[in-house]
């Protein structure tokens, strides 16, 4: 396990598919790996009423972020107002992540570049430029950007940049 010391990080809350999710995350991002899993014993398993030897934690890494996923049962659920941000140099990046991302999910839950994937977690895949494009000293340039980033699910690069110009 890496040494690292992160003083805040993600602790995802999931009914029965921690693993499942850290496994497929881990998959989508470079330079991510599973750091740890954890089990239920038979007393944590009937404070938590979950089956004894099931998984209860993992530890994983995406691109150095430290995450937990907890399988803690149907007590809470996923929903927008907290989301994950993939912040992408290039539209060939945005794809990626979108199209990875939102498989078997909700690609068009949302608008802004934002979407649920198939465990519930809310995401927002965007270009780094866009920042730039919405903070410039030109209100009426990031005026359009904000227009054409309202109008889109997933981000396109050209279309921002169109706007700006």
């Amino acid at each position: 396990m890496n040494n690292r010391f992160q003083r805040i990080s993600p602790f995802l809350w999931f009914n029965e598919e921690a693993e499942q999710a850290a496994n497929y995350y881990v998959s989508v991002f470079n330079n991510s790996r599973i750091l740890a899993t954890t089990r239920y014993n038979s007393e944590s398993a009937r404070a938590a009423r979950r089956p004894e030897g099931s998984v209860m934690t993992v530890a994983f890494e995406l691109d150095g972020q430290h995450f937990t996923a907890l399988n803690g049962g149907p007590v809470f659920a996923f929903n927008p107002a907290m989301s994950l941000v993939v912040n992408c140099r290039t539209q060939a990046e945005v794809d990626h992540y979108w199209n990875a991302l939102s498989k078997g999910g909700e690609p068009a839950a949302q608008q802004c570049g934002w979407l649920r994937d198939r465990f519930g977690v809310s995401w927002q895949v965007v270009p780094v430029q866009l920042i730039e494009l919405l903070t410039s000293c030109d209100p009426e340039k990031a005026q359009r950007v904000m227009k054409a980033v309202l109008a889109m699910k997933k981000l396109e690069l050209d279309v921002l940049q169109d706007a700006a110009a």
